[in-house]
């Protein structure tokens, strides 16, 4: 699915507002473990500048922040999926309204332990392997052995995002090793030589080798174009269009320096930085 049209799903029909916060003194920011780096760099630059204000960012998952924000736990939600249809409808009967704001885009890495000589996989390949009709890497032109499969958990923005793009909606095979944040599976991928994992391209680091898909590197300039196929929007959800110091921090983000903490965070700005 393109990044345009997801988008554009996130945000028919959605508007609302919120006050999680409200007589705390702080902004809660609760959600996904892919954006949480980004949140809490960008949290700690937002206080430096703003000596009195606090903004509270939890992880846990982006399931788990759209539960908050229905809950009215949260100010700002963090996903790294569009909300669904049934989270707007519950939304909805609590007399919610859920706005999103797009603050990055996002490329899903496919990465394997750095013994693997392989360098790349088709798409074909990818959801052969995590659907179960590929177990051993030979398969896919590599030294024989095991593939073990890593994924992140169900809570997981990432495991929705990377079903929908890199599965087609395939069922994830029932040997895959579940992991609950991002880091966990390019920990487990760096220390088990036959694994293969996904993650944000932010997670992308020297202890693991991320793979080509269809011949496109995960980076930067193959995001922006559209022409990695597993690229995706990271999204911030308010209770109706942000307001007060919830639109003030998310204002920050979209802001150059905002921006700029999306890049050092490795991963992809809105838009091509001076």
């Amino acid at each position: 699915m393109k990044i345009k049209n997801i988008v554009m799903a996130a945000v028919i029909g959605m508007s609302i507002a919120g006050s999680a916060g409200a007589g705390t003194g702080a902004v809660v920011v609760d959600g996904s473990s892919t954006l949480l780096p980004v949140a809490q760099a960008a949290a700690e630059a937002y206080m430096d500048k703003n000596p009195g204000i606090k903004i509270n960012v939890r992880g846990g998952g982006s399931g788990i922040g759209i539960a908050s924000l229905q809950d009215s736990t949260c100010d700002i939600a963090n996903s790294s999926r569009a909300i669904k249809a049934s989270e707007i409808s519950l939304a909805l009967k609590k007399g919610l309204d859920p706005k999103a704001t797009v603050i990055a885009l996002d490329g899903i890495a496919v990465i394997v332990n750095k013994m693997n000589y392989i360098s790349g996989l088709t798409k074909k390949q990818v959801k052969g392997i995590y659907t179960g009709s590929i177990s051993d890497w030979s398969q896919v032109g590599g030294t024989a052995g095991k593939i073990v499969v890593v994924s992140r958990d169900t809570s997981s923005g990432t495991y929705e995002a990377f079903g929908a793009l890199a599965m087609d909606g395939g069922k994830m095979r029932p040997d895959a090793l579940l992991q609950a944040a991002s880091q966990a599976v390019a920990t487990t991928v760096s220390k088990t030589p036959g694994a293969i994992g996904y993650v944000g391209i932010g997670y992308i680091n020297d202890t693991v080798k991320a793979l080509n898909i269809n011949e496109v590197e995960c980076k930067k300039d193959t995001v922006w174009s559209n022409t990695y196929p597993y690229s995706r929007p990271l999204f911030m959800y308010t209770s109706g269009k942000p307001k007060g110091e919830s639109k003030k921090f998310i204002d920050f983000i979209l802001s150059a320096d905002g921006q700029k903490i999306v890049e050092d965070q490795g991963f992809v700005p809105l838009r091509k930085l001076k």
